[in-house]
């Protein structure tokens, strides 16, 4: 039996998130009702006026809102609800498995899985590389590296508790990594458009080469919503390294200070899996099996891009430019080089594989 008093905590961290989940969906919704007005007075006037999806909208919408309203005290009620806006992304990946049946999985092939591996091992191995040259600490160095092999924000928060790095540490390489995804969000489809690149190569390079998941979801959708697919694949391959890359550090930190780590490596695995990966998977193989009907699958994919509407609003949201300013230099220099590389050299893999094996 729940005690009233846990029920009555429960009801009230519950209403604390509302303000912000309202924020979340007023952008969002906002952003739709912006793309479609453009589309109607472009027809309505026979006008040829650029396509921006609400993607983008929602961001911008987002940036300006937190950017002007942070400093503010009543702006403090909607954070709560503004972080739920990870929950959001892992609800929409997930259910964006019913579009993916196996044989799209296939598609993806070994070549794609090779690309992101060869990501994974210079986007690390530069880091760590860089981080040695410009004198970081060993672990803040470690920061960088795993929230620019694996997945952002999230494999940093998550190696954190298992080498103990210091908050500080964790606040640069965070810093770092959502000033260079907010960048790269807008920068990856103007590359792409410009070098006409087709849904699935550039939805495989947005995939390798951006870091965090929502901007990753975000400059996919920018570009078509195929390659918002073909992004998600990709990352969400780069995601499932998670729970090993993070035992490995944490092993080696262990020895490295002389102690041994703590608990079953399985355990260890399982805690730092994501498990929207799962979900995602499941749903891929119920729909590959044919447990969904057309207008099931249409409705669930309908879902998927309303948990997106609220997690584009929040990573405009959360993109605090005066914060990013505080982090200090050196960090995000080093994140700013090897951001760099890492895009050129997986634009140039993806480019090539596309050449010759024709990914489109």
């Amino acid at each position: 039996m729940v005690s009233s008093e846990a029920a009555t905590s429960r009801v009230a961290a519950g209403l604390r998130l509302l303000p912000g989940i309202a924020l979340l969906f007023s952008i969002g919704y906002a952003g739709k009702w912006i793309e479609g007005f453009f589309r109607v007075y472009g027809k309505t006037h026979h006008l040829v006026l650029p396509n921006i999806e609400y993607v983008l909208w929602a961001i911008v919408l987002g940036l300006l809102i937190g950017n002007t309203s942070v400093g503010f005290r009543w702006f403090a009620a909607f954070s709560p609800g503004i972080e739920t806006y990870e929950f959001f992304l892992k609800v929409g990946i997930a259910l964006l498995g019913v579009r993916f049946v196996f044989g799209d999985m296939l598609k993806m092939g070994s070549l794609s899985l090779v690309l992101i591996a060869l990501e994974f091992a210079i986007s690390g191995t530069l880091m760590v590389y860089l981080g040695h040259k410009f004198r970081l600490g060993p672990k803040l160095t470690a920061l960088l590296a795993v929230g620019s092999s694996v997945c952002g924000v999230s494999a940093i928060i998550a190696t954190q508790g298992s080498i103990d790095a210091e908050d500080q540490d964790v606040s640069y390489a965070i810093g770092a990594i959502l000033a260079l995804g907010a960048v790269g969000l807008f920068l990856f489809p103007l590359v792409g458009h410009a070098l006409h690149m087709n849904p699935h190569a550039f939805g495989l390079w947005v995939g390798l080469g951006i870091d965090n998941t929502a901007e990753v979801v975000a400059a996919g959708n920018m570009y078509s919503e195929e390659a918002g697919k073909w992004a998600v694949l990709a990352k969400t391959a780069r995601n499932a390294t998670i729970g090993f890359v993070i035992l490995g550090i944490a092993v080696y930190f262990a020895a490295r200070e002389g102690r041994k780590l703590e608990g079953s490596r399985a355990s260890f695995l399982w805690a730092k899996f994501p498990k929207f990966v799962l979900g995602f998977l499941a749903l891929s193989a119920l729909a590959s099996l044919g447990a969904f009907t057309e207008p099931q699958i249409a409705s669930l994919a309908n879902l998927s891009r309303w948990a997106f509407l609220f997690t584009f609003a929040g990573v405009g949201l959360r993109t605090n430019f005066a914060a990013l300013r505080r982090q200090g230099a050196r960090p995000l220099i080093v994140g700013a080089i090897g951001e760099v590389a890492v895009a050129l050299l997986t634009l140039g893999m993806v480019m090539a594989a596309d050449h010759w094996f024709h990914l489109g």
